[in-house]
């Protein structure tokens, strides 16, 4: 799946703190991806690397 602002994805370097962290692309620029994670009563932008993410299917399992 391609990486565009507002896609879903997930964190998959387990050396991150955010790993399996799932969250919104706010901005791509240079190799980088700044993501929106959301939760509860707070809000966190973190940029990542791209490679450090993949994109989420959220049709999958649904009938």
């Amino acid at each position: 799946m391609i990486i565009l602002p507002g896609a879903t994805v997930r964190v998959t370097n387990p050396n991150d703190t955010y790993y399996q962290f799932e969250g919104l692309v706010q901005r791509l620029s240079d190799g980088k991806v700044a993501v929106l994670f959301e939760g509860g009563n707070w809000d966190k932008l973190v940029t990542f690397q791209l490679s450090e993410l993949e994109a989420v299917d959220l049709t999958q399992g649904k009938k």
